[in-house]
């Protein structure tokens, strides 16, 4: 049997368990967060091989900050695992519901999908987003990062696996797929016995991929452009501001700005504020600034 079958089954009888977990989830969410902070100097010496192997690969700058974590992330990401925790259980929730003249009742309920797999690029903050939104919905989740992350995902995954043996769950509700070849990510495409849907999260070309590729159901979502709208009816120097937060407190990130639209009745007083905003730090990811506006 193929390792990806063995996982496939592994999460199967996984997903069977966290579907009736409860508030055990919680209490393994809260458990992994407590382990991320307290293996911060772990998670960082894994990072340190990656950020390593990244320079000597010549990543640029901006994909190696995708990469980078340190303790400020770290604990971002832990932060981030307990407001998951926090959030009402969606398992269970009634929807809608009606009785039919007969005397039947129909209810729409929420319940879990089962298995997921997730095909993710180089930012190895997604491994524990993705675990932990999936364990909160009670699904079993099945990774496959980027090979630039591989000992930072690696790092994660154990420290989350570990956590949720603590607290009484299948390890296997969060697995990894370790082998980064373009073979691996079509096994998982192509785990129809085992998958229940596939979400990538990346680039266009990495979800133009999967959605061709596919043999499993696939969650598309779009590559996105992220835009600020700056109304006619603006203060020019919070506009400002907010445009420059969101394109410079870290530009490598897919949810950074990449367009500015400016209504036209304040384009000729707002974009020399906003360019000079920007000017004053040139940040990773701006080459350039110019002006243009839509009319």
């Amino acid at each position: 049997m193929r390792m990806i079958d063995v996982m496939g089954l592994n999460a199967k009888r996984a997903a069977r368990q966290l579907a009736v977990a409860g508030e055990k989830k919680d209490a393994a969410l809260r458990a992994i967060a407590s382990a991320l902070a307290e293996k911060t100097p772990q998670i960082i010496e894994a990072n340190r091989l990656d950020i390593e192997n990244a320079e000597r690969n010549g990543l640029t700058p901006a994909l190696i900050d995708r990469l980078r974590l340190d303790e400020g992330r770290i604990n971002g990401m832990a932060v981030g695992v307990l407001e998951v925790a926090a959030l009402p259980d969606p398992i269970g929730t009634v929807i809608s519901g009606s009785r039919r003249p007969n005397g039947l009742e129909i209810t729409k309920v929420r319940v879990p999908l089962g298995v997921i797999g997730m095909i993710y690029e180089s930012r190895p903050n997604v491994t524990v987003d993705a675990a932990a939104l999936c364990l909160k919905s009670g699904n079993a989740v099945i990774l496959r990062g980027g090979k630039e992350a591989i000992n930072s995902n690696k790092c994660l995954a154990g420290i989350m696996q570990d956590a949720l043996e603590e607290t009484g769950l299948d390890r296997y509700c969060i697995q990894l797929i370790e082998d980064t070849s373009r073979q691996s990510s079509v096994e998982l495409m192509e785990l129809t016995e085992y998958l229940d849907v596939l979400i990538p999260r990346g680039g266009k070309g990495l979800i133009k991929a999967v959605v061709e590729n596919a043999k499993v159901p696939v969650i598309e979502t779009g590559a996105g452009n992220c835009h600020v709208f700056v109304d006619e009816s603006a203060d020019t120097d919070m506009a400002a501001n907010i445009i420059y937060n969101a394109k410079t407190s870290r530009p490598s990130v897919c949810n950074a700005i990449e367009t500015i639209l400016v209504h036209e009745k304040i384009a000729e007083k707002a974009l020399p504020v906003i360019k000079a905003r920007l000017e004053r730090t040139k940040p990773i990811g701006i080459r350039s600034i110019s002006t243009t506006s839509l009319r």
